[in-house]
């Protein structure tokens, strides 16, 4: 009986913990909800400072997550399109007087920083300042720095300014080690995406490509440098080669800064600048904040709309989020905006470096019916290249930074042959009783026969076929002429243009104007879409694990990108169109 009674008490002390635990949970997502729909506007005073601080990855579109409870949702990251939108507010708004860029690193790639570097270009337009503040500026932090009326830097400081170099991670090794090999059916001689696992070093091709590819992107950066500092080019390059910036003195001394100083130097400065009492605190605001202020009201409300459908990360089926393209999720939302009347025209935003083939052909078909309806642009972020690509060629327009990764028009198939592995490393062997002669086929535990090869590359070489066709369709070029420019080569925006693959340059803002153009529309509301999940619905998914990757990222960091660069080759199913596998650029 007494140990009845334990048991008992136990049980019902665990209940009544749950219960006010649930209760707490439960208050503090109610006070948070009234709290933001308390606050939903953020009012500023005159002589306020946006305060920019890019700390936080950047991609093409914001999440929806609010602040609970200590949880920022699954997606700590901030939406390019909400720091274009807050500095073209920004240029216009009475009460902010200019910028304060607080930077150190741009976790983002070239193209999203080219994009910032016009937005700030603009605004810079208005006559309002900017200044620019760093201990460590990078080589992509100093390049929006440029843009700058003055660059300061931190008396012990450094600016980092040495060139490009992209990384590639090749697997050989360790796919040998294991005694894995890994079988590749693949047109174009520039496919380089499946190297890594049967190279240890670039192929004289992928050199190739890959130097042509970051010289273009070094060149766009140094003529920016250069127009905005007035240091010739050669002279960048000059110090460079030769790791001349060693201290904050010897940036100062090459003109690459202005002043050296301490934050509460700055600080000081800012508030002569603002015509502040010392006393008297500056009023920043940050970029998450400001996206609440309210603008001024426009009379009326438009009748048309401009649907920007956001297609980011690698391309599958099903239903895919945010940071991947799920063809099911993406043909929905083209399907939408082509047959809502109201909406007018379509931009594609892509930032993908492609995926599936059968998944990219989906895509394709809703994009090329859409544009028998009403104009699509397709627009260009930091890449777009294979499936990337394949998934935009039939738009009315496709518009990219210089700086875009683009092309790679090219197929690839892996399939791994795990033999070695279980059977010489585990002692695992397989053995197989069949009604047909290919009744394995596509085997992973023993070799592709003869027979087995030959099919899996026709397929490849019949995809690559249909994929240069409606390249070619799409952007009027013979068939032949894709081919000379397609076997899987990457091209950057600049290149892009002048061989026939995008039409003009520019970033998201651009596009949006030249959908409005052809669309023959000058008042028109910007909707976006696949809708998102409601910030509520992440939380929950966050707290329960339903998003696993949320956890991943918290534990690996910046290493994350090599978990998700073998979660997509354990993944990888059917004829890929897919472009390099791990490349960085730094």
């Amino acid at each position: 009986m007494k140990q009845f009674f334990k048991f008992m008490f136990a049980s019902m002390l665990g209940t009544f913990l749950l219960v006010i635990l649930v209760t707490l949970i439960g208050i503090g997502i109610m006070a948070a909800v009234v709290s933001a729909a308390s606050s939903d506007e953020t009012v500023i005073s005159r002589n306020t400072v946006l305060k920019i601080t890019l700390s936080k990855a950047i991609v093409d579109r914001s999440s929806k997550t609010k602040f609970v409870m200590g949880y920022a949702g699954p997606d700590k990251s901030t939406g390019l399109n909400d720091i274009l939108e807050n500095l073209k507010k920004a240029k216009k708004d009475d009460n902010v007087a200019g910028i304060y860029l607080d930077l150190s690193d741009i976790p983002a790639g070239i193209a999203t920083t080219d994009e910032i570097r016009d937005g700030l270009l603009d605004f810079k337009s208005s006559g309002k300042f900017i200044w620019a503040y760093s201990e460590v500026y990078s080589q992509k932090s100093y390049y929006l720095a440029t843009t700058a009326d003055k660059i300061f830097l931190n008396p012990q400081g450094i600016v980092d300014f040495k060139g490009l170099a992209m990384q590639m991670t090749f697997l050989k090794g360790m796919l040998d080690k294991l005694d894995v090999k890994m079988q590749v059916i693949r047109h174009g001689k520039f496919k380089a995406a499946t190297e890594p696992l049967f190279l240890d070093k670039m192929s004289a091709e992928n050199r190739k490509q890959t130097s042509k590819l970051i010289g273009d992107i070094w060149e766009k950066m140094l003529t920016g440098i250069a127009e905005t500092r007035k240091i010739s080019k050669p002279e960048l390059n000059r110090i460079a080669d030769s790791l001349k910036i060693q201290t904050a003195a010897d940036a100062l001394k090459l003109k690459f800064v202005d002043q050296l100083i301490y934050k509460d130097e700055l600080i000081a400065e800012m508030k002569k600048k603002l015509n502040l009492d010392e006393k008297k605190n500056i009023d920043f605001v940050t970029l998450d904040n400001y996206t609440s202020v309210a603008e001024k009201k426009k009379t009326g409300t438009p009748a048309s709309k401009i649907a920007v459908i956001y297609a980011t990360g690698s391309i599958g089926g099903g239903e895919g989020d945010d940071q991947s393209i799920g063809s099911e999720r993406i043909s929905r939302a083209i399907r939408k905006a082509r047959q809502d009347d109201k909406i007018k025209a379509i931009v594609f935003r892509i930032n993908s470096g492609g995926g599936s083939a059968l998944s990219s052909d989906v895509i394709w078909r809703e994009i090329d019916l859409a544009r028998k309806v009403k104009p699509v642009v397709a627009s260009f972020g930091d890449v777009a290249a294979s499936g990337g690509y394949y998934i935009a060629c039939a738009a009315t327009r496709i518009i990219a930074e210089p700086t875009t990764i683009t092309g790679s028009i090219g197929v690839f198939g892996l399939i791994p042959n795990m033999e070695g592995l279980f059977t010489k490393k585990l002692g695992i062997t397989f053995d197989w009783a069949m009604t047909n002669k290919n009744g394995d086929y596509i085997p992973v535990m023993k070799p592709l026969s003869p027979y087995q090869s030959m099919l899996l590359q026709r397929d490849v070489d019949n995809i690559y076929d249909v994929f240069t066709g409606k390249v070619a369709a799409g952007r009027k070029l013979a068939k032949a002429q894709v081919d000379s420019i397609g076997q899987g080569r990457v091209w950057s925006g600049n290149d892009a243009k002048t061989i026939g693959l995008i039409d003009e340059f520019g970033g998201l803002t651009r596009s949006i104007q030249v959908a409005a153009e052809l669309a023959k529309t000058t008042s028109y509301k910007v909707i976006s879409l696949p809708e998102q999940k409601e910030w509520f619905e992440q939380l929950i998914d966050q707290i329960t694990g339903s998003d696993p990757s949320a956890k991943m990222k918290a534990v690996l960091g910046d290493d994350y990108r090599y978990y998700q660069y073998l979660k997509e080759i354990r993944e990888m199913k059917g004829v890929q169109t897919r472009l390099l596998m791990d490349t960085e650029i730094n």
